[in-house]
């Protein structure tokens, strides 16, 4: 198959011949004919990556459930959480899928789900999201992480759980605020890296704990990333920290996680500190975004779209020129996908012919615009059209 009148992200134009599922050229721009998709000089990118999302917690395609928080706090949004998880009748894998079918449609191919672990839920939810990954594994790849939402010491047996949870399938091991939610930080970070180690994982934690104390713990990570060769295998999700302190202090921290491989995911947080992604980036940094909840307990917002959510991302972090804009963009395609370990990732000869198409003429007016996807290709085969599975 050959898709002709392709735009490539750095300008160029160019005909995509595909051959059992992969790249095979990228030849000069022909005339249209019968035989070929003629792309009309709309813009290929690679394929979208969320790095962050909530699989198991989504309510899409059920009646609307109204936020049910009382307060701000993580500890007052996990408890509602349990009010809703507790009244909910339809099963995860039913709302997932949904939601699953969505970002394909948008154009994510590649994704890192969280999952819940506690002593109430078990692995129920766990075996929920590998019956989703298996049943789309043709359209899109999805890396687990076993996600302590209750904490690990306030939950007693969840630190057993989440060792199960990694030999069942889960990828990473995840933690969440030691201080802020366990109240103890080396206990906290004892059980996580102890499983990563045992189990050869990775590890992405969620640290919502701000200014020095939430620095301290961030760097902690680091510290022992270093310490067990877990080098490029670590993320610290959110890491609103990195923004309430002072330029300094950042700084520093930014040299000791690039020393220590730990990437910091943002997916542009509306009501809390933004990390200064352009530093983090200049000193060698992975910084690369997610969509975090979509349409559950915690947030009545999202909707899985990684084009939009990189406008999201530029826009609280005030990036108006486009090479700014062109970072965004990276969190959301190629700094992902180093971060899930995709080495087969990207426009190139002998590559997955995997790739979406917008109706834009430059990459920073495709992240501007997010206009909806025309065309969405996973190995070659139209998956979705002008935003519809098909």
């Amino acid at each position: 198959m050959r898709f002709v009148n392709a735009t490539l992200p750095d300008g160029s134009r160019h005909d995509i011949e595909v051959e059992g599922g992969r790249i095979a050229a990228l030849l000069p721009a022909s005339p249209s004919t019968p035989d070929v998709v003629d792309l009309g000089g709309t813009i290929v990118l690679p394929p979208l990556v969320d790095g962050h999302i909530h699989l198991d917690k989504t309510l899409l395609g059920l009646p609307w459930v109204p936020n049910q928080s009382t307060g701000n706090r993580v500890s007052d949004r996990i408890e509602a959480e349990r009010r809703v998880r507790a009244a909910r009748t339809v099963p995860e894998f039913e709302t997932g899928s949904n939601l699953v079918r969505q970002v394909v449609a948008s154009g994510t191919l590649h994704m890192r789900t969280h999952v819940d672990i506690d002593n109430q839920l078990g692995l129920r939810n766990l075996h929920e999201v590998l019956k989703i990954r298996e049943h789309f594994r043709d359209l899109v790849t999805i890396e687990i992480v076993a996600f302590p939402q209750s904490g690990i010491l306030r939950s007693p047996g969840t630190q057993e759980l989440l060792d199960e949870a990694i030999a069942e399938g889960a990828d990473l091991v995840g933690g969440l605020d030691p201080v802020g939610i366990d109240g103890d930080l080396d206990a906290h970070l004892d059980a996580v890296f102890a499983i990563a180690q045992r189990r050869g994982a990775g590890v992405d934690i969620h640290l919502h704990d701000g200014g020095e104390a939430g620095l301290s713990q961030i760097l902690e990570i680091a510290r022992r990333t270093e310490a067990t060769g877990l080098q490029g295998k670590v993320a610290v999700s959110h890491a609103f920290a990195l923004g309430s302190v002072s330029t300094d202090s950042v700084t520093r921290a930014a040299d000791t996680l690039a020393r220590a491989g730990v990437a910091i995911m943002s997916h542009g947080p509306g009501g809390a500190t933004i990390p200064p992604l352009k530093l983090l980036r200049e000193h060698g940094v992975e910084v690369f975004g997610g969509s975090d909840n979509i349409r559950d307990a915690w947030s009545p917002f999202g909707n899985g779209d990684m084009l939009e959510r990189a406008m999201l991302i530029g826009y609280r972090a005030n990036f108006r020129h486009d090479e700014e804009l062109a970072l965004a963009f990276d969190m959301v395609t190629a700094a992902g996908a180093r971060v899930l370990g995709l080495a087969d990732y990207g426009l190139k000869v002998g590559g997955p012919a995997d790739f979406v198409t917008v109706e834009a003429t430059t990459l920073a007016e495709a992240v501007a615009s997010r206009k909806r996807r025309s065309l969405v290709v996973k190995s070659g085969r139209i998956v979705a059209r002008d935003g519809v599975l098909v």
